[in-house]
């Protein structure tokens, strides 16, 4: 690895002075600058001819329009059902406290990659905070291929969608099995360009296409109230594992984190990433709250998960089912990158293969993402359920990577000052909370989940039987 290599342009004297911001004053000239990876290398800076890969491609609104496609799915799908099960304040209440605290988790984010400007991943992440340990190694590893993992869970959470969706639309014609090979084959080969470029445009089709499904959605249910009643409940009586499991789901819904590490990694400006942030944040928490409300309204305590299904008439969740087309496997493409480009990097980090077009490189990455996705194919088959999907999901992962790890982040950022003013202590209190929500959300997830599948063991995995009616 080659060092002292300056990252987008950026050199160490863009961090000799201290910079104020939403965090607080940060001190980063006695932050050693990182050596960045052959990613970066100088002589490939900019190029985007025959031979070299220019990995620097995104504007600020482009790349919150891919954070948009790949955050703004399948979360919002699983919302009206959690406001059903909670109650409408609670339920309210959650989704903008969890809402908040995923915002500030990306600043913190952005922070940390501001003074180390080569990470890519949680991976990279991990490396620095435990090298002050003696532990970058092995923290480079179990971050890195966590991140990967759950990832790769999100993609099978998009593959059982998919899934779902060819069920509706065809009155199951085929096995389910079936529908999942054939989505196992359409994502792979959307996986098959190397950057983000191409998603910053193809996002908006993702983004059309689930903001126009879930307006048909509660058009329809505005119009035909289609499922039992629509009495209204401000606040539930509930079991701890339903309370619990719809928590993880609003979670997952604002899980976006492990990819905004890779997504920064290709902007043309780093600076611009709260931007980014914040059309991403904004977009997302206006519409699960109108999503969630309307559709619960309307429909009542038994809106199913995902909300798609909630339509009154078979002709018209077709057609809504139909338009999430995009959305679906754009934002699995998005997920499947990701987790792509962290393998690929490891493989190929120290050659030429990284930022070439080689054989050997395009070979490695088709074989990369026909593994990936043949692994989330198994997941979203042996895990049936969409809901207790996400929720094992959340408490496996988004509990570390969307709070947890980002309070940790600062904690480490800040160690030896965060009772050095105020404002530190409040910051200090902030992030402290940050890592017990994680923690939460991981040790009482993964309970909640356990017994939610427990439950459901009546759903046959790796069943030839229509996933229509979930």
């Amino acid at each position: 690895m080659a060092s002292n290599i300056a990252v987008a342009g950026v050199g160490p004297d863009a961090f000799s002075e201290k910079k104020n911001n939403a965090l607080g004053d940060i001190e980063t000239g006695s932050t050693r600058i990182e050596p960045a990876p052959p990613i970066y290398s100088p002589d490939d800076e900019g190029k985007d001819d025959s031979e070299s890969i220019n990995y620097h491609t995104l504007t600020w609104w482009q790349a919150g329009v891919v954070m948009i496609a790949e955050t703004v799915s399948l979360g919002i799908l699983s919302l009206p059902a959690v406001v059903a099960t909670l109650g409408l304040a609670p339920g309210l209440i959650v989704m903008v406290i969890m809402g908040f605290l995923s915002t500030y988790s990306g600043l913190v984010m952005g922070e940390f990659r501001k003074q180390h400007p080569w990470v890519q991943s949680f991976g990279d992440a991990g490396e620095v905070m435990g090298r002050s340990i003696g532990m970058g190694k092995l923290f480079q590893e179990v971050f890195g291929w966590a991140q990967t993992i759950f990832v790769i869970f999100v993609m099978g959470s998009h593959l059982l969608t998919w899934t779902i969706c060819l069920n509706t639309l065809t009155n199951s014609a085929a096995c389910t099995i079936v529908w999942g090979v054939v989505g196992l084959a359409v994502f792979w080969v959307l996986n098959t360009p190397r950057t983000l470029k191409a998603a910053g445009y193809y996002s908006f089709a993702s983004f059309a296409s689930i903001f126009t499904a879930v307006l048909v959605t509660m058009i329809d249910v505005g119009i035909e109230k289609p499922i039992g009643t629509t009495s209204i409940e401000v606040s539930r009586s509930v079991g701890f594992t339903s309370a619990f499991l719809a928590v993880t789901n609003i979670a997952v819904a604002f899980s976006g984190h492990s990819c905004f590490f890779g997504v920064m990694s290709e902007f043309k400006q780093p600076s611009d990433w709260p931007k980014a942030l914040m059309l991403l944040q904004v977009c997302d928490t206006v519409l699960y709250v109108v999503v969630s409300v309307v559709i619960y309204v309307y429909v009542g305590p038994n809106v199913p998960s995902p909300a798609l299904s909630a339509a009154g008439s078979h002709v018209v969740r077709k057609v809504i089912w139909g338009i999430a087309i995009p959305t679906i496997v754009i934002a699995g493409v998005i997920y499947g990158h990701v987790a792509a480009k962290y393998v690929f990097v490891r493989l190929f980090g120290a050659t030429k293969h990284l930022h070439k077009r080689t054989a050997l490189g395009w070979f490695g990455w088709l074989g990369i993402t026909a593994a990936l996705w043949a692994i989330a194919w198994i997941i979203a088959q042996s895990i049936p359920v969409f809901s207790n999907l996400l929720g094992l999901v959340c408490a496996l992962f988004a509990s570390w990577f969307s709070y947890g790890i980002p309070g940790s982040l600062w904690l480490w950022m800040y160690y030896g000052e965060w009772f050095s003013s105020p404002r530190r202590i409040a910051l200090f209190s902030l992030n402290a909370l940050l890592v017990l929500v994680g923690t939460l959300l991981c040790v009482l997830g993964l309970w909640a989940s356990g017994e939610a599948i427990a439950r459901d063991s009546g759903t046959d995995p790796w069943s030839c039987k229509s996933n229509a009616g979930q």
